[in-house]
């Protein structure tokens, strides 16, 4: 099998020329392995993470593809630097055709941000809402959004006030409860937009178990340490696995039109009964606009909110 992940998802033939992709979390693992197939593929992506260096480095290869990338750092605990990030986006660039919302992390402190917000809750769900709401007017028609979501969605329900008051020896209960709260928010965000009568996709995906992906420095030690075992395992999840289905929900013509689904890898899949509740993605969003401080953007209809 190629180590390419544009291979591996069927696009290897695509040409993206003309294509502008903001991938969130680029820096490392699988959102860096997606950034630089994209260029491959003819797009130019906008590369986001914390690190600087390893930023200029993924720019780097990317450029050497002969597509045009720069990096944007901005620190997702912080709502100002994710409104900056927005703000930088909108004007280096005419528009977004692929929004990939992957950055993301598990913190097991307990600690809060400066919103009274758990970090986990806060990074993985809050940043990406909050950037998607920033950047909603930028994005082309025909554009998509693919939120990098977990099967550790999964045996959790929705329980925002949980998030305000995180318990130090639940990180992995919060990083769960973020993780159905991506899955919440990138169907409802689909049917919001379809009700807007804008042509963009939202989708998200549990891109797999991967050992190479660098989420195990956010594990314990003994999990760290099994996971890393892992990937020298026959048949394990590879970077390029998780890649491939970055690439085939952003990508290939087998996923045009395609929204409000969730994938594992790059098989659509039921996810779990708390995650398919639309009571609750409504609650979500505008508990997380409120949360934010900003206006509910897509504000729903009276036929919507009543679930009709």
């Amino acid at each position: 099998m190629s180590d390419e992940p544009e291979a591996e998802a069927g696009v290897a033939g695509i040409d993206c020329t003309g294509t502008r992709a903001l991938v969130t979390g680029s820096t490392s693992g699988i959102g860096r392995a997606a950034a630089v197939a994209l260029g491959r593929l003819g797009a130019d992506v906008v590369v986001h993470g914390r690190d600087r260096d390893a930023g200029a480095a993924v720019v780097a290869a990317i450029e050497a593809t002969g597509a045009d990338a720069t990096f944007v750092a901005a620190d997702f605990t912080d709502p100002a630097a994710v409104r900056e990030l927005a703000s930088t986006v909108r004007a280096e660039t005419e528009g977004i055709d692929l929004l990939y919302n992957n950055a993301g992390g598990l913190f097991r402190d307990g600690r809060r941000t400066q919103l009274g917000v758990e970090r986990t809750f806060h990074v993985n769900h809050l940043s990406p809402y909050l950037l998607t709401a920033e950047l909603l007017d930028h994005l082309r028609e025909g554009a998509r959004v693919i939120t990098t979501a977990s099967a550790a969605h999964r045996g959790t329900d929705l329980d925002v006030d949980r998030a305000k008051s995180p318990d130090r020896r639940s990180g992995l209960r919060a990083y769960s409860h973020s993780k159905l709260a991506n899955v919440l928010f990138a169907a409802e965000l689909a049917r919001r937009l379809e009700a807007a009568g804008r042509e963009v996709t939202s989708n998200s995906l549990h891109p797999g178990a991967i050992p190479g992906s660098g989420f195990t420095r956010f594990l314990p030690g003994p999990l760290s340490r099994a996971v890393r075992f892992l990937g020298a395992v026959p048949g394990a999840t590879t970077v390029a696995d998780g890649a491939a289905a970055l690439l085939y929900l952003g990508v290939s013509p087998r996923t045009a039109g395609v929204t409000g689904r969730y994938f594992s890898g790059q098989r659509p899949e039921t996810p779990s009964e708390a995650a398919r509740d639309r009571a609750a993605a409504r609650r979500l969003w505008e508990r997380s606009a409120a949360i934010l401080g900003i206006n509910e953007p897509l504000p729903a209809t009276a036929t919507d909110a009543d679930g009709t």
